[in-house]
């Protein structure tokens, strides 16, 4: 099972905020990432459990 990786900028775009938005999301422990070298990285597992999170919020 291969999960895709994404970028900071890809998934500020899937989720239509700012990439600054995203950065405050990972601050927050929000959003999972984790850190190849330098270049921080989000899978898309982890952005889909942010979603699903926060669908359920909002249902609440």
């Amino acid at each position: 099972m291969t999960t895709a990786v994404l970028t900071v900028d890809q998934v500020a775009e899937r989720l239509g905020i700012s990439r600054w938005k995203v950065h405050d999301l990972i601050r927050s422990r929000e959003l999972a990432s984790f850190k190849i070298g330098r270049c921080r990285r989000i899978s898309e597992a982890a952005v889909d459990a942010y979603i699903s999170l926060r669908t359920e919020q909002e249902a609440a």
